[in-house]
């Protein structure tokens, strides 16, 4: 095999080590506060502390990359992202385990915009679609095997293998991607110090408010107390560094994002297209364990296998993609993924109004919405970079990959939101038949929501309170479904999208 489709190797493992970082500690959580005994706080920010900074830096990285190599800053990142796993693994409180994961989310920043580079850098034609389907396939599976990993290490392990299995993986990526990729070049210039710190500023402000709105409430606390909550100080506090950071990025000489890659209309309209996508691609993902667990009774590692199919589907349309190279751009490929995944959310949602679902009848949407995500999510990013000048490749690569990963928690903000408004709503009316007090209705409804339902176990074991049980698991398959609808939606808003995004010209088939 070529040497540099062993660098890719490496570099789609390195790929995969960030995304199931951010999706394997959903499922280890209850083992985290068992064993370090933190509050609900701190397991949330266990959770959300990793997107957020990771999100945060994208642009700066993406920067330094055309600057420095990008394979230069991809081997630190692997090393830095190693070095923070094992802190993680060993941390003997909350806080530290906390402090580990704001670092990893700094190390990822180093190694996602660095791989699209990498990839532009080395492959060319029909090749380069090949890799991106690599890329993007890996993407969905490190998606959902996160879960799978996450729930096998907390039954039958400890969570802290959860990190530590980085460790040798990062040894292993280092050594592929020193032996077998080459150098990268470098642009001439500097980095914008008050653009990097207004943007990494707004851009975790924005991330934060996104992902903690449904936590504190979009405007004002929830709680007896009200007041201004802190996701509304901060998304206003975004717009404010964001428009800052926009004016000066138009007026310096040596910009950390060049507003002149926006006059390319790939580049443009492709990144319109990619914040529509990531707002209905991945959010169902953060939902459907709960109702698979609380709803079906799947233990947590039955839940991420129930997910598998997914990245099943991922590896076919890898395997697909590559036959079909010469004969379909990355622009069709990017049409018919989006209209394979919202297929398969109408699908799914239709099968979700059933509360006693069989396995098979969630295994083809999840096989098929796979397969989608392996289309389209590798392939945008071409279509995205295809233009863009090579001295200019980290740059674009932060800026895509910024996109990303905002239309990302924009769409998990809002389909957690309406899943979880709809639990809410739907317990209440169930429960106001006079059987249930109306005083201890909103009791019931709160305690469902709150525990984002895993107080239906304990209730269902209460004759007393069974059906109250049964009305929030139907209630949360009435969720399910909603937001099911609403993914397969947005994916077709996403797909009209990609109508504004030009042909690839013929004569330069990904120009570099």
């Amino acid at each position: 095999m070529p040497r540099k489709w062993w660098g890719l190797v490496g570099i789609a493992l390195g790929v995969a080590m960030i995304v199931v970082d951010t999706t394997i500690v959903n499922v280890i959580t209850p083992a985290v506060i068992e064993d370090l005994g933190i509050n609900s706080s701190q397991a949330q920010w266990v959770q959300e502390s990793y997107a957020i900074v990771f999100a945060a830096l994208l642009l700066v990285f993406g920067r330094v990359a055309d600057l420095a190599g990008a394979r230069r800053v991809f081997v630190v990142g692997v090393v830095l992202f190693g070095v923070t796993s094992l802190l993680a693994g060993l941390a003997p409180s909350g806080g530290v385990l906390i402090l580990a994961r704001f670092l990893q989310g700094g190390a990822g920043a180093m190694l996602l915009p660095t791989s699209l580079s990498l990839l532009n850098q080395a492959f060319h034609g029909k090749e380069r679609g090949q890799a991106y389907a690599v890329w993007g396939s890996t993407i969905g599976v490190a998606t959902a095997i996160g879960p799978v990993i996450g729930g096998w290490f907390a039954e039958h392990a400890s969570w802290r293998w959860a990190f530590g299995i980085n460790v040798p993986l990062v040894v292993l990526i280092f050594g592929l991607v020193v032996a077998f990729v080459a150098p990268s070049s470098r642009s001439t210039g500097r980095v914008d110090v008050p653009g990097s710190l207004l943007s990494a500023a707004g851009l975790g402000a924005l991330a934060f408010g996104l992902v903690e709105g449904r936590t504190y409430g979009w405007v004002t606390r929830h709680g007896a107390d009200g007041g201004l909550s802190p996701v509304f100080v901060a998304l206003v506090a975004a717009a404010i560094l964001l428009a800052l950071f926009v004016w000066r990025q138009r007026r310096t000489r040596h910009p950390l994002m060049d507003t002149r890659l926006f006059r390319i209309p790939s580049f443009r309209n492709g990144n319109v297209a990619t914040v529509i996508i990531g707002l209905g691609e991945f959010g169902i993902v953060a939902v459907l364990p709960l109702w698979l667990q609380f709803t079906l009774g799947y233990s947590s590692l039955q839940a991420g296998i129930a997910l598998l199919p997914l990245a099943i589907g991922s590896f076919v349309s890898n395997g697909i993609s590559f036959g079909m190279a010469g004969n379909l751009s990355a622009l069709s490929f990017v049409r018919l993924g989006l209209a394979l995944e919202a297929v398969a959310m109408a699908c799914l949602g239709a099968v979700a109004a059933v509360t006693a679902a069989p396995w098979w009848s969630i295994t083809l949407p999840m096989f098929l919405y796979g397969v989608g995500v392996g289309f389209a999510t590798a392939q945008v990013t071409n279509v995205v970079l295809a233009d863009v000048p090579a001295t200019e490749a980290g740059q674009g690569s932060g800026i895509q990959s910024t996109f990303r990963q905002l239309g990302s928690a924009l769409g998990i903000a809002v389909l957690t939101t309406v899943f979880f408004s709809t639990l809410r709503h739907d317990v209440k009316d169930a429960l106001r038949d006079g059987r249930i007090p109306d005083g201890r209705v909103d009791g019931f409804a709160a305690a469902v929501t709150d525990s984002a339902g895993a107080a239906i176990t304990p209730l269902a074991a209460n004759p007393a309170t069974a059906g109250v049980a049964d009305a929030a698991r139907g209630a949360m398959a009435n969720g399910i479904a909603l937001v099911s609808y609403l993914a397969a939606g947005l994916l077709l808003a996403g797909l009209l999208a990609t109508l504004l995004i030009p042909a690839a010209r013929p004569a330069e088939p990904a120009a570099v």
